[in-house]
């Protein structure tokens, strides 16, 4: 089983930045690579925000604090991070974008690096094969906000090897996280279940069976969820809701993961949640306020 030390990144995004804090906390050189130098600073002062959250409630030590910060390095480059022994991937959920890595990077990798990618529901094998390593390259799904959520789901693609399989298992147990086994299936197993759910309570809007708040209320009294179906919505991103029902829709060819007119609207206005101040809610006030 090859052994990981070091670890890149590419994307500093809501999932780049908590990789990254998971990975440099339990001991990995992580190199965190952007396109953007704004993206980077704000992903280590994020990072570092974070990490003090835990400090405060006696989870993380101070020195563990410094360690964990002094081992991650940023880079603009991608081909800075060939040397690394593991790659996820974990830019934005369109596919061309993801193929356009792994080519690039292909030059500069080491004969026994890792690809892997975080997507959250593109096909593991297709990605594999615009690759010359599709046997060590496997789905590495972390879930969000990463520091906090425990679960990761591996996802072979066809032609992954049991070695790939064995170290990245192991990761998962040294981040003191636990790995869940899926198949190469569009949204494997959470948003194979979360986003109908989610597209459903759009739906639901949609249709005037209620409003945003009496959805989102009704899931977290009635059916005991900690996030209402719509305010969960915004914190993931409406984007990447549809890009996840737009692969549902056209991987399984079934018409209960049409995703709802309602959300494609809310794409094409820009309100895409917490991360441009509207969504379902608008978060440019003191409190959240229902745009509908």
């Amino acid at each position: 089983m090859a052994e990981i030390r070091s670890v890149g990144i590419v994307g500093a995004g809501q999932m780049g930045n908590g990789i990254a804090h998971v990975f440099a906390l339990a001991g990995y050189d992580v190199l965190l690579n952007d396109i953007a130098q704004e993206s980077l600073d704000r992903a280590l002062a994020t990072i570092d925000r974070n990490i003090e959250r835990q400090v405060a409630r006696g989870k993380v030590s101070a020195e563990d604090k410094a360690a964990a910060m002094a081992r991650i390095r940023t880079t603009l480059r991608l081909a800075d991070l060939g040397p690394t022994d593991l790659i996820i991937e974990a830019a934005t959920e369109r596919e061309t974008v993801k193929q356009a890595i792994f080519e690039d990077l292909l030059p500069h990798l080491k004969p026994h690096t890792i690809l892997t990618s975080n997507t959250s529901s593109i096909s593991i094998t297709r990605l594999a094969s615009r690759t010359d390593r599709p046997e060590k390259f496997m789905g590495f799904h972390f879930m969000n906000p990463v520091p906090v959520m425990q679960l990761v789901e591996l996802i072979r693609g066809i032609a992954t090897d049991q070695e790939t399989w064995d170290s990245l298992h192991d990761v998962v147990r040294k981040l003191g996280k636990t790995a869940a086994s899926a198949e190469d299936f569009p949204a494997f197993i959470v948003n194979r279940i979360l986003m109908p759910m989610i597209n459903e309570a759009v739906y639901t809007l949609y249709e005037g069976v209620g409003s945003v708040r009496s959805i989102d209320e009704s899931l977290k009294l009635g059916a005991n969820h900690p996030m209402g179906p719509l305010e969960l919505a915004d914190f993931i991103g409406l984007d990447t809701c549809l890009a996840i029902m737009n692969v549902l829709h056209d991987g399984l060819a079934d018409t209960k993961y049409r995703p709802c007119p309602l959300l494609t609207k809310y794409v094409e206005a820009g309100w895409l949640g917490r991360k441009t101040q509207r969504g379902f809610y608008d978060y440019r006030g003191e409190t959240p306020v229902p745009t509908r």
